[in-house]
């Protein structure tokens, strides 16, 4: 796996939508993104034609893409937001192009489609980091967001991530100008949660949103590389839509009966999103959702990867703190001393 080159303070970073042109619905989380990297990192953000443009057509977001990556004035690639079709957009892109100019690539959710096509290509891409969500967090960014991102946009080495003392799940009203005068409401947490701590495993990382990777592997996108190795560090959380715990089996046991799961010695499971507006359940509530989602996990492991260390509750997801994990760089899970290092 090839490292992009990293940005520098003053560089111009593409800002795209690859996912969903979101920044034209809400314009007040993406401006404050906006101005977050340009006053904060010191970045030049450049949008595209279809940055802002909600239903913008596959071949059009991926030909924004393409120009992001071919452009030598553009220092990395950074998505607005996630959304539910970027698998349309993949076989559009040109692979020539992003191979010859390889540049760092952040986003999360709906974005895990190009995250795991970097891979595929043998770039390393970055799990974090979108304009709309983490930049522009109502009341400014979380501390230890700011930290991991600053890190991985512009350091190259190890970095420890550090455990969260609370979190958030709950949702902003973005089209309110109100609800960004104060973070969004924090939940205590107990940090991470170890499974079968007694190991310690390095080694690339692959995953990225659960329900994002089922519909890559029905579709039969490559993931050979993947299939190929066993000390891999597999990384997975879950979206907004909240999938159940029996939906969460399944997908896994999917993954199992196709012989991924028995692939990495080492899992990192993000802490689960358990509201949204749909579904704004009380405390207790969401504590069960996430108590079901972990026994789910363990219940598909004990059959397909008994071995395998686990980290739950490790904020790398839809929930609020976001680390930024590169994706396809290296990891390193050790167990006796708890904790998790990446490469950036």
């Amino acid at each position: 796996m090839r490292y992009p080159p990293k940005p520098a303070p003053g560089d111009r970073v593409a800002v795209l939508s690859p996912a969903a042109g979101l920044p034209g619905v809400f314009p007040l989380p993406f401006e404050a993104g906006l101005r977050v990297l340009r006053d904060d990192f010191g970045l030049v953000p450049v949008e595209y034609p279809t940055t802002r443009v909600m239903g913008a057509s596959p071949s059009a977001r991926a030909a924004d893409l393409t120009a992001a990556f071919a452009d030598p004035t553009i220092k990395a690639v950074i998505a607005s937001i996630g959304g539910d079709d970027q698998i349309t957009v993949i076989p559009h892109l040109d692979d020539e192009v992003i191979r010859a100019n390889p540049k760092p690539f952040f986003g999360s959710s709906d974005n895990t489609n190009l995250l795991a096509h970097l891979w595929s290509l043998g770039l390393v891409g970055y799990h974090g980091g979108g304009v709309m969500q983490h930049l522009g967090r109502s009341g400014g960014m979380h501390p230890l967001t700011e930290e991991s991102l600053r890190a991985a946009l512009f350091t190259s080495g190890s970095f420890r991530l550090r455990e969260s003392g609370s979190f958030s799940d709950v949702d902003m009203d973005w089209a309110d100008p109100d609800s960004f005068t104060a973070p969004p409401p924090a939940t205590p947490s107990e940090g991470w949660v170890w499974h079968r701590p007694e190991q310690v495993v390095e080694g690339p990382s692959w995953g990225g949103d659960l329900e994002i990777l089922s519909w890559l592997l029905a579709a039969g996108r490559d993931v050979r590389g993947v299939e190929e190795r066993s000390d891999l560090v597999l990384f997975l959380e879950t979206s907004e839509e909240l999938p159940s715990a029996t939906e969460v089996f399944r997908m896994l046991r999917n993954m199992g009966e196709r012989g991924l799961l028995a692939r990495f010695p080492a899992i990192l499971w993000g802490r689960p999103k358990a509201w949204s507006f749909d579904r704004p359940g009380d405390l207790a509530e969401r504590a069960e959702y996430a108590k079901q989602q972990r026994a789910a996990v363990l219940r598909v492991l004990e059959t397909y990867a008994p071995e395998a260390m686990v980290v739950f509750d490790v904020d790398l997801g839809h929930t609020d703190p976001q680390l930024v994990i590169p994706y396809g760089g290296t990891v390193r899970v050790d167990g006796p001393s708890r904790s998790i290092t990446v490469d950036y």
